[in-house]
């Protein structure tokens, strides 16, 4: 009976729907050519153990598997999570070393963590599950782990994006059942090279940002007796406008109005990938990149002068591309990444301009993987 394995789950980059999964609306997202890997060997016993390179390891018994709020914000919390909603699905997990390896940099804007997620995911329904799970199950059990256990209100897409693999359209309007579009682009003969730019600001203390935007936007949708935005006609937020602006106040009213355009483009990219459109893709990508700029403000903590990272970042790549190309913020926003296509002809003075402000090894160069989290046999 084989006992040692070797599994791997991809980073993702969201392409478009910056801030739309959590709302149950439309993204646009891939897997790229970085990698979370883990050799895995059966111990026999009723528990996980995990050494992460650079990280302590973390030990998870399987007799307990239930909420730790002392865990909340740690990788046993991922662990703990995952390996409870395969057992509450049936599952005989049991224990096995795993020593993890990644090249998906924490902080990077291209998930770690779901990448992370969907590699323990993939391990236990590959060897304890009978590979009965879809792609999109794995996913969803990841989001589960990230916001009852890590305690991070994390929507589908990054967890999704890494799972299924490629690139990929994907309409949350069912959460429980999203509807996952495969693409058949191929992006390696487009002339563009995709860029993940690091702006060097630091995610410490960032997470009531990050969870005042479903806030505000779900502060909305309660004026209208729903939960999320989707479910809100976009005519009758602006017929209400005066009424949501004095209940929500304006900064949540924005938002709401960089979802309802953002869901929309969504469809309008995935359709132009559809039809080789790549030109209208990306006048679209820098409109998105607008939009969240203006609307969604999701570049610069609230308060911040001396320190906006994420804006000098964006005007960098700006003026770099002189016009060409397109650029937006990448995932969560206020620190992290942004996101840039690059006319081939220009990459390297493009990355050369980048790290000479923002430093080497800022501008990284990605390729889109086809495969999602996979036994590597």
């Amino acid at each position: 009976m084989q006992t040692r394995f070797v599994f791997s789950a991809p980073g993702r980059t969201e392409l478009s729907g910056n801030h739309t999964d959590h709302q149950h609306g439309c993204v646009l997202a891939a897997a790229v050519n970085l990698e979370t890997t883990a050799e895995v060997r059966l111990n026999g016993t009723d528990v996980i153990r995990v050494a992460s390179e650079g990280y302590a390891p973390v030990e998870i018994n399987l007799h307990d598997l239930r909420v730790h709020e002392d865990e909340k914000n740690t990788t046993a919390a991922l662990i703990r999570g995952v390996a409870a909603e395969f057992v509450r699905r049936g599952a005989n997990v049991q224990g096995f070393d795993a020593t993890v390896r990644s090249s998906v940099l924490p902080g990077s804007g291209l998930s770690s963590s779901a990448a992370f997620e969907v590699l323990i995911g993939t391990i236990l329904n590959e060897l304890f599950f009978g590979k009965s799970l879809t792609a999109v199950e794995i996913a969803q059990i990841g989001q589960y782990a990230e916001n009852v256990y890590f305690g991070k209100p994390c929507g589908l897409m990054d967890q999704t994006a890494s799972s299924v693999g490629g690139m990929v359209f994907i309409d949350f309007k069912d959460p429980a059942e999203p509807v996952v579009e495969k693409l058949a682009f191929n992006f390696e003969k487009t002339g563009y090279a995709l860029c993940i730019i690091d702006s060097r600001a630091d995610h410490a203390d960032l997470t009531d940002e990050y969870a005042a935007i479903p806030a505000g936007m779900c502060a909305v949708a309660r004026v209208f007796g729903k939960h999320v935005l989707r479910d809100v006609s976009e005519e009758a937020f602006y017929a209400r406008l005066p009424e949501v602006r004095k209940q929500c106040g304006d900064r949540a009213v924005l938002r709401a109005m960089h979802f309802f355009a953002e869901n929309r483009r969504v469809q309008a990219q995935a359709a132009a990938l559809r039809t080789g459109d790549f030109a209208e893709f990306l006048r679209l990508v820098n409109e998105s990149g607008r939009s969240s700029w203006m609307y969604l403000q999701n570049i610069m903590p609230a308060g911040a002068s001396a320190h906006q990272e994420m804006g000098v970042t964006l005007a960098l790549c700006q003026k770099l591309l002189n016009g060409r190309g397109a650029c937006r913020v990448h995932g969560g926003g206020f620190a992290g990444t942004s996101q840039a296509f690059v006319p081939a002809d220009m990459l390297e003075n493009f990355k050369a301009g980048v790290e000479a402000v923002l430093g080497a090894g800022s501008c990284h160069v990605l390729s889109i993987r086809q495969a999602g989290g996979i036994r590597v046999e």
